[in-house]
């Protein structure tokens, strides 16, 4: 019987011991975090041995494969000896699509994704299709495979998912944009993380489609050095020589492979941003048959992503908006660009190598203040101290709401945008957004 070790005890890897247990093999769950209460009983009514807090070296070097959470780097101490041996490392992605013959509609870039999947992921469901939503989102692939298997799978997928995989095979792949991000994770090598990116096409054939923003520099370089096989679906802001999704004087257009088109005015998501993400959903869905009125309906009713450009409430007139999710200097660009009053900017955090030049334009004409959120806001100050904007340094979510609601008047808008990992002071990303929301709605 072969031996699958699987390290990470997360959604990830607790949906990955349920499918290889189900598929026969020997399975053992090792992390070195505490595992959570509902991942262990989990493990447990399957009988899936694990352990927490440590890694048995006897217990994980003896496997024939491993499975390993996206969320562990390659140079933990484990995974180098696990290399260092040759033991292949496989994603729960990867070994999750080896027991399906779904269809797999994947959506990475740097920004947008989260937005992007769980758009296509409600037009699906609103037309009725056999849909599950997986990968940085929804439940795991994985378990969802061996327990509850969909016609499609709507996968969300970060650089590190996309590292691991190898034989996987995208029916559909969608590339949003590549701007630096995770870089400390890369060498800080841009060209690492571009790679990564780019692996989303690897193995398609020409019976699959490769949807992608045309204007995206990075991209239109890269594309350069592919053989592509898959049937191009390229999309732009606005209409250019060979896009075929794109905006048109006021309306909202997408080409093939069945003419469609709608009012921009009516589409739910607002922003530059959200434009190439209606578009590339839009695509998806045209591609899969989804019939137009159900495509029309979707993009027109759908409410849009906790933590992304999030309205949380107004209070003395100062409108308050949690853009949590804005991890990197390129969500942040896009969030600054949608507004349309004087702007108190939260930024800070677990800085991941980033370049905030491309912002400072932005932050000189639209913001009033800048309120750092950080265990350490030396690099922030060093980037916008002399801009002649305000600045206030808080090192709490208490502080920065407190600094925030003193600094803004009437007719203001505080926009958490932070441009950096969360893990100096908070959980995640959804923590920090929890806590900005709950303390704003409590002033």
């Amino acid at each position: 019987m072969k031996r699958i070790v699987v390290l990470g005890a997360g959604e990830s890897g607790a949906g990955a011991a349920v499918l290889a247990k189900k598929e026969g093999f020997d399975v053992f769950v090792s992390d070195m975090s505490a595992i959570k209460e509902h991942y262990k009983k989990m493990l447990d009514e399957r009988g899936i041995e694990w352990e927490e807090k440590q890694h048995t070296p006897d217990k994980i070097l003896n496997a024939d494969e491993v499975i390993k959470s996206p969320g562990i780097p390659d140079n933990a101490p484990m995974v180098q000896q696990l290399i260092a041996q040759g033991t292949p490392i496989i994603s729960e992605i990867e070994f999750a699509s080896r027991y399906t013959d779904s269809k797999m509609i994947c959506i990475t870039g740097s920004n947008g994704k989260t937005t992007t999947t769980s758009l296509i992921y409600h037009i699906f469901k609103e037309a009725g299709y056999d849909a599950g939503l997986a990968g940085n989102i929804g439940h795991s692939l994985a378990l969802q495979v061996a327990e509850e298997p969909h016609e499609y799978y709507i996968i969300e997928l970060s650089s590190f998912q996309l590292d691991n995989m190898y034989d996987f095979r995208a029916n559909i792949a969608i590339l949003l944009n590549i701007t630096p991000d995770h870089l400390d994770r890369y060498d800080n090598c841009m060209q690492n993380y571009v790679d990564s990116k780019m692996r989303i096409i690897q193995n398609q054939t020409a019976d699959d489609s490769f949807i992608y923003w045309k204007d995206d520099p990075i991209i239109k370089r890269e594309l350069e050095k592919y053989d592509i096989k898959a049937v191009q679906y390229p999309f732009s802001e606005l209409k250019e020589v060979g896009s075929i999704g794109y905006i048109e004087e006021g309306r909202y257009t997408l080409e093939q492979p069945t003419p469609f088109n709608m009012e921009q005015e009516e589409l739910s998501l607002t922003g530059k941003h959200n434009i190439y993400n209606s578009l590339a959903a839009g695509l998806a869905a045209n591609i899969s048959g989804i019939k137009k009125e159900n495509i029309r309906q979707s993009l027109s009713n759908f409410p849009g992503v906790e933590h992304r450009l999030e309205k949380v409430c107004k209070v003395g007139g100062v409108q308050y908006i949690n853009d949590s999710k804005a991890t990197n200097v390129d969500a942040c660009w896009y969030a600054l660009e949608s507004m349309t009053t004087p702007t108190i900017l939260i930024i800070g955090g677990k800085d991941k190598g980033n370049d905030y030049e491309p912002i400072k334009e932005l932050v000189k004409t639209k913001c009033k203040a800048l309120v750092f959120l950080g265990a350490d806001n030396a690099k922030l100050h060093k980037n916008f101290d002399g801009m002649g904007v305000t600045i206030c340094d808080t090192h709490s979510m208490k502080d920065c709401v407190k600094a925030c609601y003193e600094l803004a008047e009437p007719g203001d808008t505080v926009l958490l945008s932070p441009c950096c990992a969360s893990f100096d002071l908070f959980k995640n990303m959804e923590d920090r957004g929890e806590q900005f929301k709950e303390l704003v709605r409590n002033l």
